[in-house]
């Protein structure tokens, strides 16, 4: 049995939860988030928690069941406090800025690299080198910030190019440092 599926999550004031058979309707002070739970798992709500059970002991619930917790955790604190990504633009000539809803980067192509938001995702920029990626949904911020990673990797010599903020990343000596 999975350690982290048998936790229970536990509902904050604001918060309303709705369970109408394998849907989950979560709203909140930021908004609201709705998924479709796989048949497998039962939900249920008791009290002030929600306690995700497997309807059986086959092992694709097992496998699914600690996944269905933490999806549904994860839109509980969505809709309350909301999630973010910082990411660090690093390199001469660097540098960000938001029009709209478009997060425009200029990081050592021909022309700016254009990346709309999508929708329930908030861009901000500071400094013109941190960008903030912010939203209620955890997969799409996530995804927003690797998107926006992918268009300018950092590179290991010099360390050029848009990073997670408080990433790490392992350098290489170039020629000079062979011996």
């Amino acid at each position: 049995m999975s350690r982290i599926g048998k936790r229970p999550i536990n509902i904050p004031n604001k918060v309303t939860v709705t369970i109408e058979g394998q849907k989950v309707l979560v709203k909140g002070p930021k908004g609201e988030l709705s998924r479709e739970i796989t048949p497998e798992i039962s939900i249920e709500q008791e009290g002030e928690t929600i306690v995700v059970k497997p309807r059986n002991d086959s092992r694709r619930a097992r496998q699914r069941y600690g996944l269905s917790r933490t999806l549904v955790a994860n839109m509980v604190e969505g809709v309350s406090n909301g999630y973010q990504k910082r990411l660090e633009i690093q390199g001469v000539g660097y540098r960000a800025q938001v029009q709209g809803t478009k997060l425009i980067l200029n990081v050592g192509y021909s022309k700016p690299v254009e990346m709309p938001a999508p929708e329930g995702i908030q861009m901000a920029v500071e400094n013109n080198t941190n960008v903030i990626v912010s939203g209620i949904n955890k997969e799409l911020v996530g995804n927003m910030a690797a998107k926006i990673r992918a268009v300018r990797p950092p590179e290991v010599y010099k360390g050029k190019g848009i990073r997670y903020a408080g990433e790490m990343i392992r350098r290489k000596a170039g020629k000079t440092g062979k011996k």
